[in-house]
């Protein structure tokens, strides 16, 4: 972070805001004066007057260098104060934080992208990137899986990539209405060796621990090695610097290791429940 902006949030206007589903909306915000450019995988602090921060991963396409965009679930009194948000409201931000997602590592080979729920808001960044320089990827892959049709994030989005000759796209939900066409079943039931190849693809992955759990064990099983599988742990994490202590797993500090990692570094962190 280049911006001096460490402990102390800046005020910064929202400019508008999407409602994505019943309970999540996108706000783009103005970044802080002199805030760097993010990568895609990094996160914000978020600020609201009274009620405190949270962390929030950015969303946007980092080619936007003008917006700093965030899907934010209301779950807490923080975040849906967010989602409630109007354009012209102002909150506190502090960032951008954090680890990105290691797309040098993938550049020539497969790739396979594994989302969960909101889950693929920090992945969208990456998905950006791909798609502004498919050419230097092989096959591109990218598969969501969703509670129930109503679930799913980033509707048209998702529909605008399928017909894409960049992407391969496939969507499933867990449950569905008897007007619902589409795949049913977990995420992993999308997975299949004939989308890119074991022995090189690079995995990038985020969504509930226990489906990464399920997807992780999947691939491994499937001869992909853990080094070339990458995901998004945003485990307890209150400061963003490692000042709190907060989110240390044994000699990790997710905030300012994280949040992606290589499965190889956490593996053992995904055996335990979160705190």
């Amino acid at each position: 972070m280049s911006n001096g902006h460490v402990l102390t949030p800046v005020a910064t206007e929202v400019l508008s805001v999407r409602h994505e589903l019943r309970d999540t909306a996108t706000l783009s915000l103005l970044p802080p004066p002199g805030g760097a450019p993010f990568a895609p995988g990094q996160f914000s602090m978020l600020y609201v007057m009274g009620l405190g921060e949270i962390p929030i991963s950015l969303s946007g396409d980092p080619a936007e260098s003008g917006l700093w965009i965030h899907t934010i679930r209301g779950v807490g009194n923080v975040s849906q104060a967010l989602v409630r948000a109007i354009p012209g409201d102002r909150i506190g931000v502090r960032g951008p934080f954090g680890s990105a997602w290691p797309l040098d590592r993938a550049r020539g080979r497969d790739v396979l992208v594994v989302a969960g729920g909101i889950g693929l808001a920090p992945l969208r960044p990456l998905i950006y990137r791909l798609a502004a320089e498919p050419e230097a990827y092989g096959r591109i892959t990218v598969l969501y899986g969703a509670r129930t049709p109503e679930d799913i994030l980033y509707f048209h989005q998702l529909q605008a990539w399928k017909e894409s000759a960049r992407f391969h796209v496939r969507v499933t939900v867990d449950s569905g209405a008897d007007d619902w066409s589409g795949n049913l079943g977990p995420v992993t039931h999308l997975i299949s060796p004939v989308d890119f190849d074991p022995a090189s693809v690079v995995v990038f992955t985020c969504g509930p621990e226990i489906m990464m759990r399920f997807v992780i064990r999947l691939l491994l099983g499937l001869g992909v090695a853990g080094e070339r599988i990458f995901l998004s742990m945003e485990r307890n994490m209150k400061c963003a610097v490692g000042f709190c202590g907060h989110c240390q797993y044994g000699p990790h500090f997710v905030c300012k290791e994280g949040p992606v990692f290589g499965y190889d570094q956490v593996a053992h962190l995904l055996a335990e429940k979160e705190r």
